[in-house]
C-alpha cells in the first residue's frame, strides 16, 4: 500500500503500544468514495469465504464451524495489521489439508481433542509469526524456491482429490496417503451412489462454467444455496446423500484451547510447516499486487499480520490461517480500495454466524467436495511444470520431488522435504558460484563474458577471469579449480591470470590465502597472477592477511584493462 504520512496521534499510539497499525494512517485519509468500492468487495468476499470456510474445514477434518470461525475472527483483525490493500486472510486448502494430515494421529479419534489441537496450532503459528516479526526476518519468505512450492501445490492438488472424490461420488473414504486413498476409491467404485454422483457432478459443472464465464463472481455461494434448496426439495437424505450436519448458532466460547504442554512438541512441527506456507503465500499476494497498483510491501508486517489474526483464530476455536491467493483476486476483483473490505466481510460472516449457520445443515456433502475441487484446481499447475521442463530440467526435477514427498511421505514431510530441498539449493548454487572467463569488447576498453558474448577478443598470452559472487570457505575451491582447469586447458600456457574482483563484494580469511595460494602455484609455472578492481573491504582483508604482495598489490586505481595493456606492453619491448 502506499505510505501515507504518520500524524502525531498515530504515532504516540504505536509509540506507546510499539507495535506499528497501517491501518491508523489509511484510516486517518480514507475518502468517502471509496466506501462504496470497498462494501461490495467485503460482500462479494464474504460469498466466497463462506463456502471455502467450510470446505477447508472438512479438509481439516473439523467440524464446519471451525472453518467460519477462523475465517470471521482472522478477518476482524488482519486488516488492522497487514500492510496489502487486497490482500485476504483465510483458511487455505494446502494448510487445512496439512491440519487434517497430521492431527490425527495425535487426537487419537477424539473430535473434541481434534478441534483444540487445531486451535493449539494456530496459536504456534501467532506466536513462531510475531517472533519473526520481531527478529525482521522478511527475507525467510525468499527461502522456498518457486520450483519447490509448484510441486508442493501440485502433490497438496492430487491429495486433495484422492480424499475429495469419495464425496463425490458418495463412497467411503479411506484416511491415509494419496496412494492409500486412491486404492480405497477405485476398490469401492462400484458402491457409487447415483444420487450423490449426479448432485455432485451438477454442482461441478456449473462451477467450473462460472469459473471461466463469470470470474470472481461468488458462483460457489449460489451453488451451496442450491445444493441446501436441493436437499430439502428432493429429500437427498432419504437417497442416502451424506449432508453437512447440524452447524452451531452463534460464538464460539473465547479462550485456550483445552491443549497439554506435552503437546506443543507434536504441534510444533507442524505450526512451523503451516507458518511457512502462510509466510510464502501472503508475501506472494502482497507483491503480486504491490506490483500491479503501486506501492511497497513490507514482509515483517505481513507476519504481524499473520501474527495477530492466527493468535484470535486460535482463541475463537480456529485453525491456521492465512492470505489465500483466490480470496484475494475475489477482493480486488470486488472492486477493494483498502483493507476494509476485510473487515466488511467479516462482519456479514459475523452475521452469518449469529442467526443462519442453521441453515447450512442440509449443504449435501458431494456439494461440498465439489467447491472444494475446484476451489484448489489451481493449485495444480501443470503449465508451470511444461515452463520448467522446457526452461529448466533441473528446477523440473526439484518439483517433481516435490510432489513425490506430499504424496508419498505426507503433507508435514512434503513441506519438511520441500523446505531442505530449497536450502540444499541455495547452498549449491552459493557454492559454485559462475567464474567469468573474460575477453575485450571490441574497440574498447571493457571486458565481459565471453560465454555470452564469444566474439569479445581474446590477449595472447592473458587470461582473465571474474568470480561473480563472494569468495567464501564454501565456494574458494570451486573458484580455485575453474581457474586452474581453464589455465590447464590452454594450448599455449599463459603468461599473466588477471582476476577481476569487482563482482566479489566479499572475502574471508580463508579464501584470501586461497588466493595467495593460488598465485604461488601459478607463479612455480611461470605465471604471473594479478588481482584488480577489488571494493574497498576486500582490500582491507587482502591486506590485513598480508597477501595483497602476493596478489600484484590490489589497489583502487588499476582496472583490468590497465593489467592487460600493461603486459603487452611490457610483451612488446
Amino acid at each position: 500500500m502506499n505510505n501515507v504520512a504518520k500524524n502525531p496521534a498515530d504515532r504516540s499510539i504505536e509509540k506507546r503500544f510499539n507495535i506499528p497499525l497501517p491501518a491508523l494512517n489509511w484510516l486517518r485519509s480514507y475518502d468517502r468514495a471509496w466506501l462504496r468500492g470497498d462494501a461490495v468487495a467485503g460482500i462479494t468476499l464474504a460469498a466466497y469465504l463462506l463456502p471455502a470456510g467450510l470446505g477447508d474445514a472438512s479438509l481439516a477434518n473439523l467440524p464446519p464451524q471451525a472453518g467460519l470461525y477462523a475465517c470471521l475472527f482472522g478477518g476482524l483483525v488482519f486488516w488492522l495489521f497487514c500492510s496489502s490493500r487486497h490482500t485476504a486472510i483465510t483458511v487455505t486448502s494446502a494448510i487445512s489439508l496439512l491440519v487434517g494430515a497430521s492431527l490425527g494421529a495425535v487426537a487419537s479419534g477424539d473430535v473434541t481433542r481434534f478441534g483444540a489441537l487445531a486451535a493449539g496450532t494456530s496459536l504456534l503459528v501467532a506466536l513462531i509469526a510475531f517472533v519473526a516479526w520481531l527478529a525482521k526476518a522478511g527475507s525467510i519468505v525468499n527461502f522456498i524456491s518457486e520450483s519447490v512450492m509448484v510441486g508442493f501445490k501440485c502433490g497438496v492438488a492430487l491429495f486433495l482429490a484422492s480424499t475429495q472424490l469419495p464425496k463425490l461420488f458418495g463412497i467411503h473414504g479411506a484416511h491415509g496417503n494419496f496412494w492409500e486413498n486412491s486404492a480405497n476409491f477405485l476398490k469401492h467404485l462400484g458402491q457409487t451412489n447415483p444420487t450423490s454422483l449426479t448432485i455432485g457432478l451438477a454442482a461441478l459443472a456449473v462451477l467450473v462454467f462460472g469459473k471461466i464465464f463469470l470470474k470472481n463472481k461468488p458462483v460457489a455461494l449460489f451453488v451451496v444455496v442450491g445444493g441446501i434448496v436441493a436437499s430439502g426439495w428432493l429429500g437427498l437424505e432419504a437417497r442416502g446423500v451424506k449432508l453437512l450436519g447440524v452447524v452451531p448458532q452463534g460464538l464460539p466460547a473465547m479462550g485456550l484451547p483445552a491443549i497439554h504442554w506435552s503437546d506443543l512438541n507434536e504441534l510444533l512441527p507442524l505450526a512451523l510447516a503451516c507458518f511457512l506456507l502462510g509466510a510464502v503465500e501472503t508475501a506472494a499476494i502482497g507483491r503480486t499486487f504491490a506490483a500491479k497498483h503501486g506501492g511497497r510491501l513490507d514482509a515483517n508486517q505481513e507476519f504481524l499480520a499473520l501474527a495477530a489474526s492466527n493468535l484470535a483464530a486460535g482463541l475463537g476455536s480456529g485453525f491456521p490461517v492465512s492470505g489465500g491467493m483466490s480470496q484475494s483476486l475475489v477482493n480486488e476483483g470486488g472492486g477493494a480500495r483498502t483493507p476494509l473490505s476485510g473487515a466488511i466481510s467479516a462482519g456479514i460472516i459475523l452475521v452469518v454466524v449469529l442467526f443462519f449457520s442453521h441453515l447450512l445443515a442440509a449443504l449435501p456433502q458431494p456439494v461440498l467436495a465439489a467447491v472444494v475441487l475446484v476451489a484448489v484446481a489451481s493449485l495444480f499447475k501443470l503449465a508451470a511444470l511444461k515452463q520448467l521442463w522446457r526452461s529448466d530440467l533441473p528446477e523440473f526435477v526439484v518439483a517433481m520431488v516435490a510432489i513425490v514427498g506430499v504424496l508419498g511421505q505426507g503433507l508435514l514431510r512434503g513441506v519438511m522435504i520441500g523446505a531442505i530441498i530449497s536450502l540444499v539449493l541455495l547452498i549449491r548454487r552459493a557454492s559454485q558460484p559462475h567464474v567469468a572467463y573474460l575477453g575485450r569488447i571490441a574497440g574498447t576498453r571493457r571486458f565481459s563474458d565471453r560465454e555470452r558474448h564469444p566474439d569479445n577478443e581474446l590477449t595472447p598470452g592473458v587470461l582473465v577471469f571474474r568470480p561473480e559472487s563472494s569468495i567464501i570457505y564454501f565456494n574458494m575451491d570451486h573458484v580455485r579449480d575453474t581457474i586452474l582447469d581453464r589455465v590447464h586447458t590452454e594450448a599455449t600456457p599463459p603468461l599473466l591470470v588477471v582476476l577481476d574482483l569487482s563482482a566479489a563484494p566479499h572475502v574471508d580469511m580463508h579464501s584470501a590465502h586461497m588466493l595467495a595460494e593460488l598465485a604461488d602455484e601459478l607463479s612455480s609455472a611461470g605465471i604471473r597472477f594479478q588481482a584488480v578492481e577489488a571494493r574497498a573491504s576486500v582490500r582491507d582483508r587482502l591486506r590485513s592477511e598480508g597477501v595483497d604482495a602476493k596478489l600484484g598489490m590490489v589497489n583502487r586505481f588499476t582496472s583490468v584493462a590497465d593489467a592487460v595493456e600493461a603486459f603487452q606492453k611490457q610483451a612488446s619491448t
